[in-house]
């Protein structure tokens, strides 16, 4: 298990764009994650005023950081390097996501081709499904 030092070690994101809390496990090409969802994060004064849902793309997003996090652990020399989205197919929402909901994203790495990565991600709360995708994504230099 990872906790938020572990991945403030090693991802670049912080506040208020770290999406994910915890690493609950992690092989060469899976990963399950934790993002505990409340009421304080700055995107629910917006969206939506009495009725505060999580949006889709901070979903998407919080998979893919959860996928970033396994890829970046795999390199010993990540100093200096940069994981970007690529690309998203086959994103489907299936349920809203609230404050109090406890997301657990489980990615799994399909293919590595040098610098991509094509990765199948889903995230649930309590067992229901909430969100599904396939991630596409692409190392740089700084």
């Amino acid at each position: 298990m990872k906790d938020i030092q572990d991945i403030l070690s090693v991802m670049p994101h912080r506040y208020p764009l770290l999406l994910i809390d915890r690493v609950l496990e992690m092989t060469d090409t899976t990963i399950r994650a934790v993002k505990n969802v409340t009421f304080n994060e700055p995107h629910f004064l917006g969206h939506f005023p009495g009725q505060p849902v999580m949006p889709g793309v901070l979903l998407v997003e919080a998979m893919a950081q959860a996928g970033g996090f396994l890829l970046f652990s795999r390199i010993e020399d990540r100093e200096g390097k940069l994981i970007y989205f690529a690309g998203i197919d086959c994103c489907r929402f299936r349920r809203p996501v609230v404050p109090g909901d406890q997301v657990v994203f489980d990615v799994e790495v399909q293919s590595v081709k040098r610098t991509f990565a094509k990765l199948r991600g889903r995230a649930t709360v309590d067992g229901e499904v909430v969100c599904e995708a396939n991630l596409l994504s692409a190392m740089t230099e700084r």
